[in-house]
């Protein structure tokens, strides 16, 4: 595998510091004198990103191994899209810790669950029983809208958010089912939470966050917090198998990467944990109010994301 092109920055920066002493040339120099402070060139970097770019960004991130942090309106209430199926994956572990529900359970399709969307299940003949297991691994790594709703049908959005609320994310809810795409939706959403009936609600569609309690659900994942240390372990692996990986994951090796996304017509979304060789790093970015619609690899949102992440890479994953 070709070491990844952040990497090579990294190590290209650390050369050309490291060269400072040599045949014919000055004595040693203050790594201060020739390097800015890295949190000071990280915010610069993104800062001046953000102002170039069309819509409403929004980041938290945070090397949970170090500390080091950086936030862009952090506690600002932001549509979820599909990441919000995170915390329903949450929510199904939980249940079947509890005994709740059991892994081996089968769900029965119907033609009338089916919605359009990412995803396969919808392929299926109405009738088919599918495994809770699959089904939780397909709302992850394929982002099944229809296994989504089978979930929810089957534990419910207000369960969902109980099980936030344990853990404290009291801003994270899922708020009713999934239509399906802009062009084929159900006439009628279903499946409401409480929190999905209150009027304010509704213009963040199947659920909302903010970039600080995604990342901090990331942290407790990988600190082994969730659910249970062997629970926490399975849901990242889950994470890692994630197919749509043009945002976060765009640049990086798969190996280091567990990251949910999400998409709406002017919105991208992506949460993760990136494994550098600088420590574990958690990143919630959503990008919104786009001013056109682009479902392509290179929507512009995709492409911030990217850039982005790479600019806390380098400036949170060399910090000491």
């Amino acid at each position: 595998m070709k070491p990844s092109f952040y990497l090579l920055l990294a190590l290209a920066a650390q050369c050309a510091v490291a060269d400072g002493l040599g045949p014919g040339r000055p004595g040693p120099i203050s790594p201060q004198a020739v390097s800015p402070d890295p949190a000071k060139l990280m915010e610069e970097r993104i800062r001046a990103a953000v102002a170039s770019f069309q819509g409403t960004v929004s980041v938290f991130a945070k090397n949970i191994d170090t500390g080091k942090s950086f936030e862009l309106r952090a506690d600002e209430p932001v549509r979820t899209a599909s990441t919000i199926k995170l915390p329903i994956m949450v929510a199904v572990f939980s249940a079947v810790e509890a005994g709740k529900a059991s892994w081996d359970e089968m769900l029965t399709l119907r033609e009338e669950d089916k919605v359009s969307g990412s995803g396969a299940i919808r392929e299926f003949p109405g009738g088919t029983k599918l495994p809770l297991r699959g089904l939780m691994n397909l709302m992850i790594v394929v982002s099944d809208n229809t296994a989504t709703n089978l979930l929810l049908d089957r534990f419910t959005a207000d369960f969902v958010n109980a099980e936030m609320d344990k853990l404290g994310l009291r801003r994270t809810r899922s708020l009713r089912k999934v239509l399906g795409d802009r062009n084929d939706l159900k006439p009628v959403p279903t499946g409401f939470s409480k929190a999905g009936l209150i009027e304010s609600n509704r213009r963040f569609d199947i659920g909302v966050s903010t970039p600080r309690e995604m990342g901090i659900l990331l942290e407790k994942l990988a600190k082994g917090e969730v659910v249970s240390r062997e629970a926490s372990r399975e849901m990242l692996e889950v994470l890692k198998r994630q197919q749509y990986k043009d945002g976060i994951g765009r640049r990086l090796p798969d190996a280091w990467v567990a990251s949910k996304s999400g998409a709406l017509d002017r919105l991208r979304s992506d949460v993760g944990i990136v494994e550098t060789p600088g420590g574990r790093i958690v990143l919630a970015i959503t990008v919104d109010d786009m001013p056109r619609t682009d479902y392509s690899p290179d929507n512009p949102g995709l492409l911030l994301i990217s850039d982005l992440t790479g600019i806390i890479i380098d400036g949170l994953g060399r910090w000491k």
